[in-house]
């Protein structure tokens, strides 16, 4: 997940990526999501594993301890050599590649779970189809994707866009099939409630 300090989940400085990662960003929890961990002790993840805009790589790393095959990408430079040596310090074999999330077909790779944690919700209408295509090109028919977004649900206007049940209904309407769409919160540094989010999960068509 990522998005400049001091507001959780945007991406105002989408454009200079490691801006957002001089100081400890209030997502970066040095933990997994629960809403994410959660599914993981659920066997809900499952075979390659792609995490979109993995910032310091802890849901990367939850994978690769799990025994998955894990990748994620990032654009903050500094943020993946955060992830790398926490690779390293933890004994996992994982990858971290810098690459723009909206051009995954760039990899030439398949994958069978994605998961995708604060970086739907940051993107505007263009690049948000430009993103859902991008999934496309990388995951194959049966496979999953897993997001944690903003919900509208939030009260206030601080952090990124809001994101309504219909919109990521409509967001997915060609080629995949919402499984579920979950209340759930994701946690902070900066505040012990966190904040309201959706959890989905999609099975592409």
């Amino acid at each position: 997940m990522a998005g400049p300090h001091p507001d959780p989940g945007t991406r105002n400085h989408w454009h200079r990526p490691d801006d957002m990662y001089v100081s400890r960003p209030p997502w970066d929890i040095g933990r997994p999501q629960p809403a994410f961990r959660a599914l993981a002790d659920a066997g809900e993840l499952r075979g390659r594993v792609l995490d979109v805009g993995c910032g310091t790589g802890e849901h990367v790393l939850m994978c690769a301890a799990l025994g998955l095959d894990a990748t994620g990408v990032d654009l903050a430079s500094n943020a993946l050599e955060t992830a790398r040596k926490k690779a390293r310090d933890r004994g996992l074999t994982a990858r971290f590649l810098r690459h723009d999330a909206r051009n995954l077909g760039g990899l030439e790779e398949s994958f069978d779970t994605v998961l995708d944690c604060g970086l739907f919700h940051i993107f505007g209408d263009d690049d948000r189809v430009a993103f859902v295509d991008s999934l496309r090109a990388v995951v194959g028919p049966g496979g999953r994707y897993f997001m944690l977004c903003f919900s509208d649900r939030q009260p206030g206007d601080q952090g990124p866009r809001r994101v309504s049940r219909a919109e990521i209904e409509a967001s997915f309407a060609d080629g995949w099939r919402v499984d579920a769409i979950e209340p759930v919160t994701i946690d902070i540094t900066t505040d012990p409630e966190g904040v309201r989010a959706w959890r989905t999960a999609l099975t592409r068509g």
